[in-house]
């Protein structure tokens, strides 16, 4: 501003904008995938894992047993035998790998299907020996869709 002119300055407010919200390319469908109702045993040496892990099979509508070691789990099995229909299982813990308490539970609820977890990659897990070729297996982080959709891949195989 020149020869003298004056300007003035005073506060604005606006309304703040929504954050954009993601959605899916034009013409491009997300299926849901179904939950159930099977009961699952849950076991995971994380305490933070296991509490959001659960959640997340609770809100697909699975009943949840959780387990915070193999030892508990066995335990629990034990218990819920008849109805537990899939064990979701990290790989890797203290005690026992998740592949010796899968071959543990067989005798008490034979047919128990199993879904195993872990932060390592499936490659990984593979090379060292812990998993057989065919596995059903999911890796941490995962998106409740991913983990419904390997449930339901671990049921009804």
């Amino acid at each position: 501003m020149t020869d003298g002119a004056m300007a003035a300055l005073f506060p604005a407010c606006l309304p703040g904008a929504p954050p954009p919200v993601a959605r899916p390319p034009v013409g491009v469908e997300i299926a849901a995938t179904p939950g159930g109702e099977e009961m699952v045993l849950l076991v995971e040496d994380e305490p933070a894992v296991l509490r959001l892990a659960k959640r997340m099979i609770e809100r697909l509508g699975y009943a949840v047993i959780d387990a915070g070691s193999p030892g508990e789990a066995l335990e629990l099995a034990r218990r819920h035998a008849p109805r537990l229909k899939l064990l979701v299982t990290d790989v890797i813990m203290p005690e026992m790998n998740g592949r010796a308490l899968a071959e543990r539970l067989q005798p008490l609820r034979p047919g128990l299907k199993v879904l195993f977890m872990s932060g390592y990659t499936a490659d990984v897990i593979a090379r060292s020996g812990m998993l057989e070729p065919g596995t059903h297996f999911i890796q941490k982080p995962f998106s409740r869709q991913d983990l419904s959709a390997k449930i339901r891949e671990a049921l009804q195989a």
